[in-house]
């Protein structure tokens, strides 16, 4: 390389130097375009903020109207099963007041109703108790009377005058029994 070429060359940096300082930003542009960035942040933060406490709110509405549609209509699976109880008993009437029915076939027909309810109870959890035979317990029976009697163990249910019911083990009614003194 020539010195002329070199000095050219010189002076081509030189001017590409200038060039570039003046193309840079002074400081005061620096933070303007800092303070755009951080101010369209800010508007950007606030739109999420925004539209998360809408989506909050919209789902706290959601949430309240699926819970009232769940006590509304909880009971309808089991309103639907006990449906089946009221038509036997719809046609346990139409056959006792046939002029042929006999007293044999309308307790039939009340035995029969009475277990379709039994089954339609203890498909929702519900549970007879017939604690006869059993040994008393305050817990789910209610004493109406104690009966002596030797030859029985005592402490014992003798009679149940009437069936208690469990729901999903939590007692509902007591059964009212008969006890052995």
């Amino acid at each position: 390389m020539t010195k002329k070429q070199a000095q050219e060359e010189t002076v081509e940096k030189i001017e590409d130097e200038q060039v570039e300082s003046a193309k840079e930003e002074t400081p005061e542009d620096d933070l303007q375009t800092q303070l755009e960035v951080a101010q369209q942040s800010a508007k950007d933060n606030w739109d999420k903020v925004l539209r998360a406490q809408a989506e909050m709110e919209n789902l706290k509405r959601r949430n309240a109207k699926d819970l009232e549609n769940a006590h509304k209509f909880a009971l309808d699976g089991f309103v639907k099963a006990l449906l089946e109880v009221k038509d036997s008993l719809t046609m346990g009437i139409k056959t006792a007041q046939d002029d042929n029915a006999s007293v044999e076939s309308i307790t039939e027909g009340l035995e029969m109703t009475d277990k379709v309810f039994i089954s339609t109870m203890e498909k929702f959890g519900v549970e007879l108790l017939d604690p006869a035979g059993e040994t008393f317990n305050p817990e789910f029976h209610e004493a109406v009377t104690m009966i002596p009697m030797p030859d029985k163990e005592s402490n014992s249910v003798l009679e149940v005058v009437q069936h208690g019911f469990t729901l999903n083990g939590r007692l509902v009614r007591p059964a009212m029994v008969v006890v052995v003194q």
